[in-house]
């Protein structure tokens, strides 16, 4: 497909990821589980398949927009179902929650996440959080209208997720690089690239890894 085309073509740009400023706690009111940015659509039934590599492994990144909702600190979110195989096998399985306020920005509420072993059990659920529990908090994951050199925090739970975001460039009127880092891994830096209508088509570790994940398909079902 062109997307992976123009993957191909930004690989040694710098990439930033979207966020605007984060707000904390928060109401739900004014929030749709109907995710429509044009940077980041959650359309249910909608499949993305990433391939890459992770830990030195293969990776296949299946990324699911379900028909589901669920309600996190009074906002209605949409399910996002994440599957990740490594060297064809299950390694991690999460559900991450969004939801969009009144002005277009995408916000997220949340996920659950679980790590498994050969047999498909638990061996660990690090890193997963709810808004408006234990302190942690929602933020602006894409803003309706990102702009060169915004920041944001799309995550807080004290220790455990704690991600940031810089918008760094556009690269044309329909694709834009932002870049991610962490307080909780010092030293490591993501490069992310955004395409109007897509959304998220390549993820790379520019510093303290070698991780990528690259977008090869995605299926829409009515």
């Amino acid at each position: 497909m062109r997307t992976a085309s123009l993957v191909l073509l930004v690989l040694g740009l710098t990439v930033v990821v979207p966020t605007a400023g984060l707000a904390g706690g928060g109401s739900g009111s004014g929030f749709s589980a109907r995710v429509t940015n044009p940077w980041f659509p959650l359309a249910p039934g909608t499949t993305y398949t990433y391939v890459g590599v992770k830990d030195g492994k293969r990776s296949r990144d299946v990324v699911t927009v379900t028909r589901r909702t669920t309600t996190i600190a009074g906002a209605p979110c949409v399910v996002v179902s994440d599957r990740l195989f490594l060297a064809g096998h299950l390694e991690e399985r999460t559900l991450d929650y969004y939801s969009q306020s009144a002005s277009g920005d995408v916000w997220y509420f949340g996920e659950d996440t679980a790590e498994l072993d050969r047999q498909v059990h638990v061996t660990s659920t690090e890193g997963t959080w709810r808004a408006g529990v234990d302190g942690a908090r929602p933020g602006i994951f894409m803003p309706a209208h990102p702009r060169v050199g915004q920041t944001g925090q799309p995550e807080f739970y004290k220790g455990h997720a704690q991600d940031h975001f810089r918008v760094a460039a556009f690269l044309g009127p329909n694709a834009l690089r932002t870049e991610e880092w962490t307080p909780l891994e010092p030293g490591v830096l993501d490069h992310k690239l955004y395409v109007r209508g897509v959304g998220d088509v390549l993820e790379r570790t520019v510093k303290g890894g070698d991780e990528l994940n690259e977008l090869v398909s995605v299926r829409r079902s009515t």
